[in-house]
């Protein structure tokens, strides 16, 4: 998948709705990224290991991507990157949906991120890169992460599926345009590497998602 063999990719569905938490590691190094630590924060540290979180990215805020968020970032000491659209999402359970009709557990209250992300950065690990693709439309701030071969789709794009738009400041439109402009666009051997379910490749996904039909 990554160009750089030594470079591999954990994915961990976490929690209730078995949203996947991703680590990218590299072993020579002993450096890990960690992308939306959602739940069982003791699962996610385990499988970290003595690797060091260079940084936590999250491609949204909603609880299902945040619960573990102060446990993993408290452990590792790691600075938290997320879209400024969703930036008071993680200190408001109201906006990050923990306090709903739709949620579990207790209201979910986040310090604020280190960092923001912007359409176009770039995230250096080891010898590669993630560039930052902003894809809104399940969520105002939802971005996509872009590496060698790969991309981490959020709920954007899912395996024959899209990102629901139902929920507060969804938009239907705004996210068929993402997923068309940001990972449409991708080589058709890209492994997409969804925020719930199992990877598929972009081809796949152009050729048979029923919600991408032309």
């Amino acid at each position: 998948m990554a160009q750089n063999p030594r470079i591999q990719i954990d994915t961990l569905p976490v929690g209730p709705l078995q949203a996947n938490c991703y680590i990218i590691k590299d072993d020579l190094q002993k450096a890990a990224i960690i992308i939306d630590p959602g739940a069982e924060s003791e699962r996610i540290l385990a499988a970290l290991g003595d690797r060091k979180t260079q940084c936590i990215l999250l491609t949204h805020a909603h609880y299902d991507h945040i619960g573990a968020l102060e446990a993993v970032r408290q452990a590792t000491g790691a600075p938290v990157f997320i879209h400024p659209a969703e930036a008071d999402w993680l200190t408001n359970p109201a906006l990050n949906g923990s306090l709903g009709p739709w949620s579990w557990g207790e209201p979910i209250r986040c310090a604020p991120a280190d960092e923001s992300l912007s359409h176009g950065q770039k995230i250096p690990f080891v010898d590669m890169e993630l560039v930052v693709a902003h894809t809104p439309g399940h969520s105002p701030g939802g971005v996509s992460f872009i590496g060698p071969g790969f991309a981490f789709s959020g709920d954007a794009l899912f395996r024959g599926s899209i990102g629901r738009t139902d929920l507060p400041f969804g938009d239907s439109e705004r996210l068929l345009e993402s997923i068309r402009l940001h990972l449409l666009s991708l080589p058709d051997d890209t492994v997409v590497l969804p925020g719930h379910g199992p990877a598929t490749t972009v081809g796949e996904e152009r050729a048979h998602n029923p919600f991408l039909a032309p």
